[in-house]
């Protein structure tokens, strides 16, 4: 499952970099990236108690 969300955030950060060199669909990738954000913190938080 880890590895799924290290995949969706490096695919997250490529388009996100991406949206800035050609300005295309800027605001949705902000949005998802924020998104994948928030959900590889709370998995990297609560992975560490376990």
């Amino acid at each position: 499952m880890l590895a799924i969300l290290w995949i969706i955030f490096v695919i997250l950060v490529v388009l996100w970099v991406v949206g800035f060199a050609l300005h295309v669909a800027g605001s949705l990738i902000h949005i998802l990236l924020v998104i994948a954000l928030i959900v590889l913190i709370v998995n990297l938080i609560t992975g560490r108690r376990r």
